[in-house]
C-alpha cells in the first residue's frame, strides 16, 4: 500500500512539473525613460497583483519571463516619478514596452519665484546669504541697510545711510518684521548727516530683501521691501556681554518649557571715541542713545507660536554746521529723539492644509529738534495688524488671502523766526486692506503666482487695486528663469499728507526678468528690469520756502542691469559676492523744472566683499570694496538742472574678528581704509545774495574714518555659544 502510494505522489508531480513546462510563458522586456529620454536604472517592473517582474538596468533596459496569461495590468514604480501603467495580453508571444515617466510633483522639490528678492535664511537651501553674512560684512557697521547696500540694485547715498532701490527714493522702501509695518525704522538724523537702521540684526533668524515685484500680502512700497523674521526658541538660557569703544550691552535669555523671554540693554556714547578720532563736524553734544527690548517667545499647543517685541530707544545730539543762508556764521541743530515699537505675532497650522499667520505692530516717534534757526517738532504714531490664511487646496494649488489695517497720525510744528515762517499741521490716515494670490504649479519645473491687492484711504477718499503675476520655470536643478509684473501703490509721503489730503496714490509698474544658477556652492545671478511711475507727487515752492499746489502730475522712469556672483569654493576657507548693478534714470517729481536724472541715483554700482578664515590664527579677516560713479547734484548758479556731478564715491572697509575662547570674541574694525575723500555735492542758499550768487558749503561725511573694537562674551551652561552673528 505504502508503495502505491509513492508511486502515485511521483506521477502527479511529474503530471504538475510536465504542464508547468508546457504552460504558455511570456517574455516581457523593454527599457524605461524619463520625459527626456534620459535611462532610469532601478525601477521596479512588475505584473499588477502578481510576484513576476524585475528592476530596469543601469541603461533602463529590463527583461523578464512571465506564466501568467490573458489580459493583465503591467506596473512601473520608480522614485520621484509617478507610475506607469498599462493592459497587456499575455499570450505567448514577446512583449516589448518602452515608457517615459513623467516625474511626480513634489512642492519640497519644487520650484520657487525669486525674481527681484535676495534671501538670508538658515532654514532654505537656495539662498544667496545667511544671516551671518549680513552681520559680517565689512562696512556695514552692524546695519541691515548697510549690508543690504553691498546686494545689486541699491545706490550707495552716503549723506543719508537709508536705502535707495532702482532709482526710487528711500521711503519708497518699507521694513517689516514678522509681517507688520515698521514706521520710521531709521534713527532721526541731523540735515545731510547718515543715519542707521534702529534694530540689531542679532535678533532676525530670516531675512528677505525684494527690489520688486514682490507678493500681494505687501504694499504701500513703491520700489521695495525689507521683510524681516524674528528668531524662535533657543537651545538654553544665555547672557551676553559687549564692551565696545562706542559703548556697552548686555542681554541675557531665560528659557522655561516651551517658551524663551530675552531682555537687552545698549548704551552707546561717543564721546570718548569723537575726542580722540578727529571729525569732520564740531559737535556740542556727541551722539548718545540709550535702548531697552524684550523679546518673548512662546508655543501654544502643537502647531502655533507666539512671539511679542518691545524695543525703547532715547537719542540726542548737537552740531554745528555751516549754513550757506547765514556765512561766516554757523547754525546749531539739536536733536532729542525717542521712539518705541511694539509687535506681536502668532503663526501656525489650523490643520493638515490651513494655516494662520497674524499680527499687530505699532510705532511712536517724537522728534524735538532745533534745527538752524527754526524749531521741529514732529509727532508720528502708526500701526498696522495682518490676518493671513493659507489653504493648500490640492497638491498642485496654495492660495493665501487676508486682510490688514493701517493707521497714522502724523503731526509736524515749526516755528522759524527769520524767516516768518510758523505752523501746526497734522493729519490722521486710516487705510484697510484685502489681498489674495495663488501658487499654482504645473510641475516642479513651472510655477505661477497670481495675486492681487485693494486698498482704500479715508484721509484720501481714493481705493486702488493692484494685479500682481510671476511665473519661474526651472531648466534644470541648478538654474532657472523667473519673471514678475506688478502695479504698487503708496500714499504720498507724510511731509506732502500734512499739507493737503486732496491727491492720490503714487504709483509704480514693475516688469523683472531673472535668471539664476546655484552649483557647487557658487552662485550667479542676472536681473532686467524696467520701472514706470505715475502720479509721483509735484509741488511749488513759495518764497518763503513752504510748499504749496502740491499735486500728482509727477512720473518717472527707471530701466536696468543687476549682476551678482558669489563663489564659497574656489578659495579654500575663502568667501565672496561680487555686485554690479547699472541703471538710467529720470525723474520729474517735487520742484523739479522738469525731467532729470535724480541726485540720490548713481549710473554704476559696483562691490566686492571677501572674508577668509584663518584656522591657525582662530580669526576671520574681511574686507569691502565699492564703488558708485558720481551722483549729480543741482548747482543754482548754472542754468541746466541737476547739471553738477560729484566725486565717485570709493571705500574699502576692513574687519577682523579673533575667536579668543570659544564664548569670547575680539572684534575690530575700519571703515575707508584708504581715507579716500568723500564729497556728496553741495548745500546752496535759499536765496541769492546781492551779486546774484548762490553761496554754498560742501556735504562731507562725519569722519575721514570710522575704527571700532569690541569684546563679546558670552556665558552658558555649555560654554559653547559665542556672539559671532552679533559682529557687523
Amino acid at each position: 500500500m505504502s508503495i502505491y502510494i509513492k508511486n502515485t505522489a511521483i506521477i502527479i508531480a511529474a503530471l504538475i512539473f510536465c504542464s508547468d513546462i508546457m504552460a504558455q510563458s511570456t517574455n516581457i522586456k523593454g527599457v524605461i525613460f524619463d520625459i527626456k529620454n534620459n535611462p532610469l536604472p532601478g525601477a521596479n517592473i512588475y505584473i499588477e497583483g502578481t510576484y513576476y517582474g524585475t528592476s530596469s538596468d543601469a541603461n533602463g533596459k529590463f527583461n523578464f519571463i512571465t506564466n501568467e496569461t490573458g489580459k493583465q495590468v503591467l506596473k512601473v514604480d520608480y522614485i520621484g516619478f509617478e507610475p506607469y501603467r498599462k493592459e497587456v495580453e499575455l499570450t505567448g508571444n514577446d512583449i516589448y514596452v518602452e515608457s517615459h515617466l513623467k516625474e511626480s510633483f513634489n512642492q519640497l522639490k519644487a520650484i520657487t519665484i525669486i525674481a527681484g528678492s535676495f534671501e538670508a535664511s538658515e532654514t532654505k537651501k537656495a539662498v544667496v546669504l545667511k544671516p551671518l553674512d549680513i552681520v559680517t560684512t565689512a562696512g556695514a557697521l552692524g546695519d541691515i541697510s548697510g549690508a543690504m547696500q553691498t546686494l545689486p540694485g541699491t545706490s550707495t547715498i552716503g549723506e543719508s545711510g537709508r536705502l535707495f532701490v532702482r532709482g526710487g527714493h528711500s521711503g519708497e522702501a518699507q521694513t517689516y518684521i514678522d509681517g507688520t509695518l515698521v514706521h520710521e525704522p531709521y534713527t532721526t538724523n541731523a540735515p545731510n548727516t547718515a543715519v542707521r537702521g534702529r534694530f540689531n540684526p542679532f535678533m532676525f533668524s530670516g531675512t528677505v530683501f525684494s527690489t520688486g515685484g514682490y507678493s500681494a500680502e505687501y504694499g504701500q512700497a513703491l520700489s521695495s521691501v525689507l521683510l524681516l523674521r524674528t528668531n524662535g526658541l533657543q537651545q538654553e538660557d544665555q547672557l551676553d556681554i559687549s564692551i565696545m569703544s562706542i559703548g556697552t550691552g548686555v542681554a541675557g535669555t531665560k528659557l522655561w518649557e516651551n517658551g524663551a523671554v530675552t531682555a537687552s540693554f545698549d548704551y552707546m556714547n561717543l564721546t570718548p571715541y569723537m575726542q580722540l578720532i578727529p571729525q569732520n563736524i564740531n559737535w556740542n553734544k556727541y551722539p548718545q542713545s540709550y535702548n531697552g527690548a524684550i523679546s518673548i517667545r512662546q508655543k501654544t499647543g502643537k502647531r502655533g507660536l507666539l512671539k511679542t517685541y518691545i524695543t525703547y530707544d532715547k537719542s540726542s545730539f548737537s552740531l554745528d554746521q555751516e549754513d550757506p543762508d547765514y556765512l561766516p556764521e554757523v547754525s546749531t541743530n539739536i536733536i532729542d529723539n525717542q521712539y518705541v515699537y511694539f509687535n506681536t505675532s502668532w503663526r501656525g497650522t489650523l490643520s493638515d492644509k490651513w494655516s494662520l499667520k497674524t499680527g499687530v505692530s505699532t510705532t511712536g516717534n517724537l522728534d524735538n529738534n532745533k534745527l538752524g534757526f527754526g524749531d521741529y517738532g514732529g509727532q508720528l504714531h502708526g500701526a498696522n495688524a495682518k490676518i493671513v490664511l493659507a489653504n493648500q487646496i490640492s497638491e498642485k494649488i496654495n492660495i493665501r488671502f487676508g486682510t490688514e489695517y493701517f493707521y497714522k497720525y502724523s503731526s509736524v510744528k515749526y516755528d522759524n523766526q527769520p524767516y516768518s515762517v510758523h505752523y501746526l499741521l497734522n493729519f490722521t490716515s486710516n487705510m484697510i486692506v484685502g489681498f489674495a494670490e495663488a501658487d499654482i504649479y504645473a510641475s516642479n519645473k513651472f510655477v505661477t503666482r497670481l495675486g492681487g491687492r485693494y486698498e482704500y484711504s479715508n484721509y484720501l477718499k481714493k481705493c486702488n487695486f493692484a494685479p500682481r503675476i510671476s511665473a519661474a520655470y526651472k531648466i534644470d536643478d541648478k538654474s532657472q528663469f523667473s519673471f514678475a509684473y506688478g502695479i504698487f501703490f503708496q500714499d504720498p509721503a507724510n511731509e506732502y499728507l500734512i499739507y493737503t489730503g486732496k491727491l492720490d496714490f503714487e504709483r509704480a509698474n514693475h516688469f523683472i526678468l531673472n535668471y539664476q544658477t546655484i552649483k557647487e556652492n557658487r552662485t550667479f545671478r542676472a536681473e532686467v528690469y524696467f520701472k514706470d511711475y505715475n502720479n509721483l507727487i509735484k509741488y511749488r515752492l513759495t518764497d518763503s520756502l513752504v510748499q504749496t499746489d502740491h499735486n500728482n502730475s509727477g512720473s518717472a522712469y527707471a530701466y536696468g542691469l543687476d549682476i551678482f556672483w558669489r563663489d564659497r569654493k574656489t578659495i579654500r576657507n575663502g568667501d565672496y559676492w561680487i555686485s554690479y548693478s547699472y541703471i538710467d534714470t529720470k525723474r520729474n517729481f517735487r520742484d523739479y523744472p522738469g525731467e532729470a536724472i535724480p541726485g540720490f541715483v548713481s549710473k554704476h554700482n559696483f562691490s566686492l566683499v571677501y572674508k577668509h578664515w584663518i584656522g591657525e590664527l582662530r580669526s576671520q579677516l574681511g574686507f569691502t570694496l565699492k564703488y558708485s560713479s558720481p551722483r549729480c547734484y543741482n548747482n543754482p548758479n548754472k542754468a541746466d538742472f541737476n547739471s553738477e556731478s560729484m566725486t565717485p564715491y570709493r571705500t574699502i572697509n576692513v574687519n577682523w574678528s579673533f575667536l579668543y575662547r570659544q564664548n569670547v570674541i575680539i572684534y575690530a574694525s575700519i571703515s575707508n581704509v584708504t581715507g579716500f575723500k568723500q564729497e556728496y555735492g553741495y548745500n546752496y542758499a535759499s536765496f541769492a545774495n546781492d551779486e546774484g550768487f548762490y553761496e554754498s558749503v560742501p556735504i562731507i561725511p562725519d569722519a575721514k574714518r570710522f575704527y571700532f573694537i569690541g569684546c563679546f562674551i558670552t556665558l552658558t551652561k555649555r560654554g559653547e555659544a559665542n556672539q559671532l552673528n552679533k559682529l557687523e
